[in-house]
């Protein structure tokens, strides 16, 4: 479309109707159209009467053209133009910050269809047991499954990996990054009453990250709490965002479960 090959190629005679039409990738008839409404008149004419267009039509249609691109109407676009206060140079940057705007919106858009496209067509592998356990030794990871079926039961333990290995491993990336960011949330709440409101929001979000993983109603989600303030290693993963947190947390997730989560 337009402009590079119009904006530099100068032509002391003008362009006619047609070399105007294939510079700028319109067609005859909308030049004609054009004319008839008074939106781009040409400059001259040939003695037989044909239509001659100068740099300034050409300045004119790129204004028209861009105008048209940003679906402004021909009426207003030629009310615009015909401005005597209307500015070339601030138009042409006006129009290239809205262009801008829409060429972001727009990569966004192809970025989110290209993840749906993704999500819907791939065969994305499970994650392993190895993966869900990533960072611990072997002897920690089958202790830490033996301990949680001890607590919990071997069915919502096997049905809690199942649900986790069913994500993506961006998702299981993403689902970690949740429960950092709860935790620092968290950690920048110590010194509040666990019952005040900020910390109960904060604790909803852990709530919410927790049930990623398995359905957490009140008794389950107080024992959690307890568990991360008597657990040593649990215990010992709260305490390095701050110390006292493990207890902060209990504190927080037992009120929680008495007020939001009691039915």
């Amino acid at each position: 479309m337009l402009y590079h090959g119009a904006m530099t190629m100068k032509r002391s005679d003008g362009y006619t109707v047609r070399q105007l039409a294939r510079l700028a990738g319109v067609t005859v008839r909308t030049l004609h159209h054009y004319d008839q409404i008074e939106l781009l008149r040409p400059s001259a004419r040939t003695a037989a009467g044909y239509r001659l267009y100068g740099e300034q039509d050409l300045l004119r249609l790129q204004q028209i053209l861009l105008f048209r691109e940003l679906d402004v109407p021909l009426g207003e676009i030629r009310a615009i133009l015909d401005d005597p206060q209307f500015d070339l140079v601030q138009g042409l940057r006006s129009h290239r910050q809205t262009l801008q705007a829409r060429a972001a919106r727009l990569q966004t858009l192809l970025h989110t269809i290209d993840k749906t496209i993704a999500t819907l067509t791939e065969d994305t592998p499970m994650l392993t047991v190895e993966e869900l356990y990533e960072g611990f030794s072997k002897e920690d990871a089958q202790r830490y499954r033996r301990e949680a079926r001890e607590n919990w039961g071997a069915e919502m333990v096997e049905a809690t990996e199942q649900r986790a290995r069913a994500m993506s491993k961006e998702q299981w990336r993403a689902v970690g990054q949740q429960g950092e960011a709860a935790a620092q949330l968290m950690a920048g709440l110590m010194g509040h009453d666990p019952a005040d409101p900020a910390v109960q929001d904060a604790i909803a979000q852990h709530h919410a990250w927790i049930e990623n993983f398995y359905p957490a109603p009140a008794e389950l989600y107080r024992g959690l709490g307890q568990m991360y303030a008597e657990h040593p290693e649990f215990r010992a993963y709260y305490e390095k965002y701050r110390p006292g947190l493990a207890d902060f947390m209990q504190a927080a997730m037992a009120h929680y479960a008495d007020t939001a989560l009691a039915g």
